[in-house]
């Protein structure tokens, strides 16, 4: 079975939302899908291009000197994307450059590895505050979206927090046996 461009999936699944730009599907992995995915413009644009030669968007308008391009999902996206929904989830292999880097840090000096764990624990802090926040403008209704795509985004965040949450409270702990 060849693998999927999973990243494809994102992009229908945003512009299922509304119709966007490259740069306002940017814009939304940057803050919405954060924390579980990322996309850089260098992939955006060429997964754009290969829906569009497919048929699952479309283009909707363009400006002047067509710097800015607005895309829709089409039918055939729509279906693309709601059979890629029902299909079976499978469990991505994790890689942790972190993790590689603690399993053998035994030989080095406590003090570095306690900087590495508290720069890690760091990173999460950081995190977990986005997620507060993404969550507190949700609460507002700064954000405009219907109560049934509430309930998933709000499960989203949770899942965010929580692992955030424990990776701090692993840090501190882990920094306390060292």
């Amino acid at each position: 079975m060849a693998l999927k461009n999973k990243s494809m999936y994102a992009i229908l699944g945003i512009l299922s939302l509304s119709p966007g730009t490259g740069y306002d599907i940017k814009k939304y992995c940057d803050t919405v899908l954060a924390g579980f995915w990322n996309e850089n413009f260098g992939h955006i644009y060429p997964t754009l291009k290969k829906l569009l030669e497919d048929g699952l968007i479309d283009i909707v308008s363009v400006e002047k000197n067509a710097r800015k391009v607005e895309y829709r999902i089409t039918e055939k996206g729509k279906q693309e994307f709601d059979a890629w929904l029902l299909e079976e989830t499978l469990l991505q292999p994790v890689r942790s450059e972190f993790m590689l880097k603690l399993l053998f840090s035994s030989s080095r000096p406590k003090e570095s590895v306690i900087r590495m764990l508290n720069d890690y624990k760091e990173i999460h802090e950081k995190k977990l505050e986005q997620y507060l926040h993404m969550q507190r403008d949700l609460e507002k209704g700064i954000r405009e979206i219907t109560k049934e795509r509430s309930r998933f985004i709000k499960a989203v965040l949770r899942k965010g927090i929580i692992s955030c949450e424990g990776t701090i409270l692993w840090c501190e702990e882990t920094i306390k046996d060292i």
